[in-house]
């Protein structure tokens, strides 16, 4: 098929473009590139992307609506996998403008192209982030998610309503992408087992919020880019049982779905920490803290629609992803 693929500098997104192009898909990728993070990595994520023949590269800002115009302008795509976001709870809540102009600006210009070109199935990323103050464990679709508590969230949930409005009115077959803590090589360097991993090396404390009581449903990135595949091959139908007086968020009459895609097996903070110990063979030095605003306790995502559906469920140990993401670091930086 022909696919494109946004954020393809990004950590998600390059690991799908792999996998699409080592099937044999062409794959066209979209990203601006941006210093949100050092982009340095982004550049060499590229720059093995471009050693396909089947991959072509476009350099630009889903916030710029010509920008977005000419890339859909005269190449059909089978697929679309937006995965493009300004990513990060924690930067939201100093931010928020750059995730007004990146996820909701930048979403309504990728419906709008996806909608008028009649693209056949549009997979975008959302979070469990969106999950918010939900206590009921593991997370369901299937449960309603309007308290979320970062603007992050609030942007992800709201991509969702909008994706939703968009296969309503125009029949266009969308489907959101939960996804559950993800980590593993070519990471993202603001995430924390990067971060951990980096002041471990150098001899130096890391910061554990909740007392390292944290509970996360790691999700190891192989495990993530299997998941999106098949959620992309299969493209989002109506639910012909869908109930207007019981209304079911995660399905719709409307050709449109919402999944999990998460370990479904959460870790606490210090185990997770422990198997870092373990890879690198040297100790952290611990500084527990409280919680921070905009975090929550516990995620565990409920994936039986994924099972379901597509016949897949993530399922990598911590220790296994861990050890990889430490045997690539330590490759990659000479570390």
């Amino acid at each position: 098929m022909n696919v494109l693929v946004t954020g393809a500098a990004g950590f998600i997104g390059y690991h799908v473009s792999q996998a699409l192009l080592a099937r044999g898909d062409a794959v066209v990728g979209f990203d601006n590139v941006n210093d949100y993070y050092d982009p340095t990595l982004k550049e060499a994520r590229l720059a093995r992307l471009r050693a396909h023949p089947g991959f072509a590269f476009a350099k630009g800002d889903l916030a710029d609506e010509a920008a977005v115009r000419r890339l859909f302008a005269g190449r059909p795509f089978d697929r679309v996998i937006h995965l493009a976001a300004q990513a990060g709870v924690r930067y939201s809540l100093t931010n928020p403008g750059a995730y007004v102009q990146s996820n909701l600006v930048g979403f309504l210009h990728v419906l709008e192209a996806c909608r008028h070109a009649r693209t056949p199935h549009l997979a975008y990323a959302s979070s469990s982030s969106v999950y918010g103050l939900n206590a009921r464990q593991p997370f369901s679709v299937h449960d309603n998610v309007d308290h979320p508590i970062s603007l992050y969230a609030a942007t992800k949930k709201a991509n969702e309503l909008m994706a939703h409005t968009y296969s309503h009115l125009y029949g266009l077959p969308t489907t959101g992408l939960r996804f559950f803590t993800v980590y593993g090589p070519w990471g993202r360097p603001d995430m924390a087992l990067f971060k951990f991993t980096k002041a471990i090396l150098a001899g130096e404390p890391i910061d554990v919020y909740n007392h390292g009581k944290m509970r996360r449903d790691f999700t190891y990135v192989d495990d993530i880019v299997q998941g999106v595949v098949r959620i992309a091959d299969r493209v989002a139908a109506p639910n012909p049982a869908w109930d207007a007086a019981a209304p079911d968020p995660g399905t719709s009459p409307a050709p449109y779905r919402v999944y999990n895609i998460g370990n479904h097996v959460p870790v606490e903070l210090d185990r997770f920490i422990g198997a870092i110990e373990s890879a690198l063979g040297k100790k952290a030095q611990r500084n527990y803290l409280p919680m921070q605003p905009g975090d929550v306790p516990a995620t565990c995502a409920d994936v039986e629609d994924l099972r379901r559906d597509v016949d897949f469920a993530p399922a990598t140990p911590i220790e296994t992803g861990i050890a990889r993401f430490i045997a690539w670091y330590r490759e990659y930086y000479k570390a």
